[in-house]
């Protein structure tokens, strides 16, 4: 089973959403025994936090299933070698993680939107208030790798 990870800063937002879009679209799509959709942050600070209740009501808005007991680890150096993908928001998280794993020889890390054509941040809901543009611009970054997923060009 190769599996696909998500990077983060935190684990309030972002981070839920895009784990359960995924599982979502996975199964949607008859990859749930393919692939698995796992997430870390990429500071110690954010450890054991949960899901921010309105992120859960945007997923709950969208009837996308989460999992309320959503917690995560630290990112470290070793993911590196442990997932195929590891995809993060925003261009800060991407050069923290790339800044822990020690590089990206094998071009396995990526910004969430360059599955959907684009190289744009997804804006942190939890500072913008703006869950529904989140949740939009998450579920087209998730959906276009799961299209690459499926036909197999990724």
């Amino acid at each position: 089973m190769k599996k696909i990870l998500f990077v983060c800063q935190e684990n309030l937002s972002c981070l839920p959403m895009a784990k359960a879009i995924m599982k979502y679209l996975l199964e949607q799509n008859g990859l749930a025994d393919q692939y698995i959709a796992e997430s870390k942050v990429t500071v110690q600070y954010a450890l054991g936090r949960g899901i921010d209740l309105q992120a859960q009501r945007e997923l709950e808005k969208q009837k996308i299933p989460y999992d309320c007991g959503h917690h995560v680890s630290q990112l470290t150096a070793q993911d590196y070698q442990q997932y195929e993908y590891l995809i993060c928001m925003d261009e800060e998280n991407f050069v923290n993680m790339n800044r822990i794993t020690g590089g990206d020889p094998e071009r396995k890390e990526y910004k969430l939107l360059e599955f959907a054509g684009s190289y744009s941040d997804i804006d942190d809901p939890w500072y913008t208030k703006d869950f529904d543009t989140a949740y939009k611009e998450i579920y087209q970054g998730c959906e276009g790798l799961v299209k690459k997923l499926a036909q197999k060009t990724f």
